[in-house]
């Protein structure tokens, strides 16, 4: 799997600018938010990777909202597609996992 460029950088274009928080009320910062911030899983989007090559993550915002965001990787930025609050099942990944880590 590619990995998260080391320098973050973000493409937010005419189509993806307000889409967010239009639909689930989450801002373009809070969602960049959860890149720098551990931890963060992010998994391969392989039923969702025809065109391109897409990925899905969970992490939390700096005021600990839970996030699942998919984005793609171009020219070493990072495209959201979109980004939500996680559900049930996501959260519970989620916090295992960050009780399992040693952060």
């Amino acid at each position: 799997m590619e990995s998260i460029p080391d320098s973050l950088e973000f493409e937010w274009d005419k189509g993806n600018r307000d889409k967010n928080w239009e639909k689930h009320l989450i801002s373009n910062k809070e969602t960049e938010e959860v890149f720098i911030n551990e931890p963060l899983l992010v998994y391969e989007d392989f039923k969702h990777s025809d065109n391109e090559k897409r990925f899905q993550c969970l992490g939390k915002t700096n005021n600990n909202k839970r996030l699942f965001i998919s984005f793609t990787l171009r020219s070493n930025k990072i495209r959201v597609i979109s980004a939500r609050l996680m559900n049930q099942k996501e959260r519970k990944i989620y916090e295992k996992t960050k009780n399992n880590s040693k952060i």
